[in-house]
């Protein structure tokens, strides 16, 4: 089992390689192309793909330093490194739209003339690129290449709406499309980048994670029949995937270390549906005096 996972582990690396290659590569295009069109939409985009290029190529990154085991310094592991580079993320890309949309509102009271054929090229290449790259990642089963799929698949989407802009250029001559869509994409970005933020925000203040319950875990313990009550219970995320958890739990009656080692697994089971991946329990009697709690 261990050399599947494995396997699996190191196809999901693989993949996120490629996907980050892909983007970098057509990302430089882009710039180019932005420029030599003029066209704001396009650079709006490259914008957008130097993020997810970013965000890639931290998640490759992270994926290769999560493989580090626990040690003095980090002795939870490296996990919640994948969340500052959310963070540096964020703020690289919450600074290039607020450029862009400097540059674009101007232009949408007095639209310059782009490059429509270059526009329609570069918009066509931008779909099938970043389309391939979808493609190789939805073969991966992680939660990182899911995730980055979802972003390569606004990138195509964007591109689609490029292209359509580049048409409706070509036979209309409205100009006006090029920094209507360039805010609109920067609008799209920083929405999606504030979320993000967010996110990374809550794990880093230590909040309980949205996909665990307090009420429902405590109440489920509080069923097991050797137990009286639960509490000083601390729920918070490494990194949006790995829940740890820290409580208290007052059992009925005395018992053995051997009973007390079963109980226990019945404890980390139960917790594990709940999405606690790392749980610390201390047990107590009924009546004892629980110091800092």
């Amino acid at each position: 089992m261990a050399h599947h996972h494995h396997h699996h582990h190191d196809n999901g690396a693989g993949n996120i390689k490629t996907a980050f290659f892909l983007n970098l590569s057509f990302t430089i295009i882009e710039i180019v192309g932005g420029i030599y069109t003029g066209s704001l939409a396009i650079l709006s985009d490259a914008l957008h793909d130097l993020g997810d290029s970013l965000s890639i190529g931290l998640s490759w990154y992270f994926q290769g330093l999560s493989k580090r085991k626990r040690d003095h310094k980090f002795s939870y592991g490296y996990r919640r490194f994948s969340v500052l580079g959310a963070l540096i993320n964020a703020v690289i890309l919450l600074v290039g739209s607020i450029y862009i949309i400097a540059e674009a509102a101007p232009a949408l009271l007095n639209p310059e003339e782009v490059n429509e054929q270059g526009m329609l090229i570069i918009a066509i290449f931008g779909v099938v690129v970043n389309g391939a790259a979808v493609l190789k990642l939805k073969q991966g089963n992680s939660l990182n290449e899911k995730v980055i799929s979802l972003h390569l698949l606004e990138d195509v989407l964007g591109w689609i709406a490029v292209l359509i802009g580049s048409v409706l250029i070509m036979y209309f001559d409205w100009y006006i499309i090029d920094p209507l869509l360039s805010l609109l994409i920067s609008v799209f970005i920083i929405y999606n980048v504030l979320k993000n933020l967010r996110s990374a925000l809550d794990i880093m203040l230590q909040s309980t994670p949205e996909d665990v319950n307090m009420e429902a875990i405590e109440s489920s313990i509080r069923e097991l029949p050797f137990v009286t009550d639960i509490h000083d219970c601390h729920v918070w995320s490494m990194d949006g995937e790995y829940h740890v958890l820290s409580a208290h739990v007052v059992l009925k009656d005395d018992h053995g270390l051997a009973e007390l080692a079963e109980m226990k697994k019945t404890v980390k089971a139960l917790l594990h549906e709940h999405h606690v991946h790392h749980s610390t329990l201390e047990f107590e009697q009924l009546g004892e005096d629980c110091e800092g709690c």
